[in-house]
């Protein structure tokens, strides 16, 4: 039997495919990070993230993954004792309250059953009820899930209290409609290797004056992770930035900026749409009870073997989709359309699932997901 090349495809919701030109831009001579040539790239970089934030507040830059911002907005919003909420609803919900535990927050935990989405007025009911907490820890897009949560209507539950709203926006900034200014959301926290199209390394995070002001009373211990030295320091770095990660950062911003963050929403909406028109002309079903714009969660289908269908496409066929984690581990099976995709990573992607399920004795004609993606693109006019 002849062997076809192999080619890997990308399809999980991060690290996502990197483009040419930023990986290109990472190969230049790195410059010292003390100079005044240093610092006219990376404040490019920081401006351009102002409008991609939607704020005018500023956005500091951080050596770390996603959670290192995580970690850095709880470092520096949380005293030990103070009253606090996060919302678990998920793996990095989950994330969020370990976090709090950790820095010996009093933590009240909303507990929201995985595939579900949190009702503003869960929040509502229990900040009237909890006064003094200090501050709200929320996820727009539960990446174990799919599930998006909604973020602006949860904004005008917290604006009017003391309560800062925390947001991780990791995978789904730029992939979900996020404003921070105008929906009052006071402190965003995200990384590069989703919806920036990047290699890992780059968290950023930014915070309201109202948060600032929290920053500036808390008393838990912090070093590397400490926002008042970046702010000091502002737009330069504390610390050494990762410097050839900041030349892509201006090149994937630059990028991202002329396209329009409207656009880039919508380039998210219609990949989704098309990912989703397809599962359900495969006759599967779709985990999340809202599902978002960041990846398409599917429950595996009785009598398939969740985890072995995803390391069959990944080690043999070079699609690398996303398993379940925790508790969901091989029960879905999550794709996602998230970042450096064309409608073209879409087709590649369900026409690999539709003959992997057939494959693992799952009853599909080929090519039902496949011309349901295509008619959403013909009708979408892209």
């Amino acid at each position: 039997m002849a062997k076809l090349v192999k080619k890997n495809y990308l399809m999980a919701p991060g690290p996502t495919p990197v483009p040419i030109d930023v990986l290109l831009e990472g190969a230049k001579d790195t410059i010292h990070h003390r100079t005044p040539q240093y610092l006219d790239i990376q404040n490019k970089a920081l401006d351009n993230l102002k409008y991609l934030f939607q704020t005018e507040s500023n956005v500091y830059s951080l050596s770390s993954s996603g959670t290192g911002a995580m970690e850095a907005a709880v470092a520096n919003l949380v005293s030990p004792g103070d009253k606090v909420i996060a919302v678990n609803g998920g793996k990095f919900g989950e994330r969020w309250c370990e976090l709090c535990n950790t820095y010996g927050a009093n933590l009240i935990q909303i507990d929201v059953e995985w595939g579900k989405y949190l009702r503003p007025e869960e929040i509502k009911k229990v900040l009237e009820e909890n006064p003094d907490v200090k501050a709200v820890f929320t996820t727009l897009s539960e990446t174990s899930t799919g599930v998006v949560n909604p973020i602006k209507e949860i904004a005008e539950v917290v604006k009017d209290t003391d309560a800062v709203l925390v947001v991780d926006a990791i995978s789904g900034m730029l992939a979900e409609p996020l404003k921070m200014d105008e929906w009052n959301v006071d402190v965003v926290v995200t990384g590069v290797q989703k919806g920036f199209m990047m290699p890992p390394g780059v968290a950023m995070i930014a915070l309201s004056d109202k948060a600032m002001r929290l920053v500036d009373g808390c008393t838990s211990p912090r070093y590397y992770f400490d926002l008042r030295a970046y702010k000091k320091s502002y737009p330069d770095s504390p610390y050494t930035p990762p410097v050839n990660l900041i030349y892509q950062l201006v090149e994937s911003t630059e990028s991202l900026k002329n396209e329009g963050i409207e656009n880039i929403w919508e380039r998210h909406r219609i990949l989704a749409d098309a990912t989703r028109a397809a599962v359900i002309a495969m006759n599967l079903e779709i985990f999340a009870e809202r599902p978002g714009n960041v990846l398409t969660s599917i429950k595996v289908p009785e009598n398939i073997d969740g985890k072995g269908i995803v390391k069959f496409l990944r080690d043999d066929w070079g699609v690398t989709f996303a398993g379940g984690q925790s508790k969901l581990k091989g029960k879905i099976i999550r794709i996602a359309h998230l970042g450096y995709m064309s409608k073209f990573d879409i087709i590649i992607a369900i026409s690999a699932l539709e003959m992997a399920l057939k494959k693992f004795g799952y009853a599909i004609e080929l090519g039902t997901g496949v011309k349901a993606a295509e008619e959403v693109f013909m009708k979408e006019g892209v």
